[in-house]
């Protein structure tokens, strides 16, 4: 009996572990230096995600939204228009539901040079 509390347990946290649509790549690429400012910037998720909202801030000043109009449902690639704040380090924080119903945040960072 207690091997088959132990497998139904596994079966459930592995199930769980794997359900999550974590974020596989972006361009730029996290911890990047880059010439020139994107126009757009891209996410891309292992599975599908509906962004609920994404901010940058550029150099330690305020945050601003990036607009996420016209992003509806669980997409697993998104791009973004990026408006340029000139040379130097940007944070960008994004927050999601997974198409599995969990919550996931994240960030990224990519310097102009």
């Amino acid at each position: 009996m207690k091997y088959f509390l132990l497998a139904a347990f596994l079966g459930i946290f592995a199930s769980g572990a794997l359900a999550h649509s974590p974020l596989e790549n972006t361009n730029p690429l996290d911890q990047s230096s880059i010439a020139v400012a994107p126009e757009e910037l891209q996410l891309n998720f292992r599975g599908g995600m509906r962004l609920t909202r994404v901010t940058a801030t550029h150099d330690d000043g305020e945050a601003f939204d990036l607009d996420l109009a016209g992003q509806t449902g669980f997409v697993s690639d998104y791009s973004l228009i990026f408006p340029d704040q000139g040379a130097g380090v940007y944070v960008i924080v994004w927050r999601g539901l997974g198409d599995d119903g969990h919550a996931q945040t994240g960030e990224f960072t990519f310097t102009v040079e």
